[in-house]
């Protein structure tokens, strides 16, 4: 699960693949067992058993997928644009938008800090709720400050490196959400 970046897997998506693993292993032996006594496999029991699996694929899915949501939101839509693409390739689900718009729940947001004029009161509130990564150019105390006051989990200077900010989404996802 790991991307090179030094995340250790999630331990409730660890627990929910072992359980997945072993309902699918108890499937399989009973249908195997079937086979080889010649003997008609217990219905009910394997149908409880794929309900079973079925739900726990659901939990792994929503732990692996929805909690390793991104959106790159810079004035730079060619820059968001590369970033989210290498994000999605160290195994993220990210996006790129030149505004902050709307967020999708668990997003980590990456924020340009240029852009915190543009936004009204209400996405003021949303932006300081998701406890943003913020990225920016200026390295002065009141940049600093700024993201001191919307709460950001993380400030990074660019150019920032893939792995940098990858290892403080991580971050910011071991968090949870607030």
């Amino acid at each position: 699960m790991g991307s090179g970046t030094g995340s250790t897997p999630n331990p409730e998506l660890a627990a929910a693949l072992h359980r997945l693993r072993s309902t699918l292993a108890r499937l399989k032996a009973e249908l195997e067992l079937a086979l080889v006594d010649g003997t008609t496999a217990p219905v009910e029991r394997l149908l409880e058993d794929v309900r079973e699996a079925l739900g726990l694929l659901g939990a792994v899915e929503e732990s692996a997928y929805s909690n390793r949501a991104v959106v790159v939101v810079d004035d730079d839509s060619r820059l968001a644009d590369i970033t989210a693409r290498g994000l999605r390739r160290l195994g993220f689900e990210a996006r790129s938008s030149r505004s902050l718009g709307s967020l999708h729940p668990g997003e980590v947001v990456v924020f340009d800090l240029s852009l915190l004029a543009e936004i009204d009161d209400s996405s003021l509130q949303s932006l300081r709720a998701s406890r943003p990564i913020v990225v920016t150019g200026a390295t002065d105390s009141a940049s600093r400050a700024l993201a001191v006051s919307i709460d950001a989990s993380d400030y990074l200077v660019k150019p920032v490196e893939l792995d940098e900010l990858a290892a403080a989404i991580n971050r910011r996802m071991a968090e949870g959400s607030p």
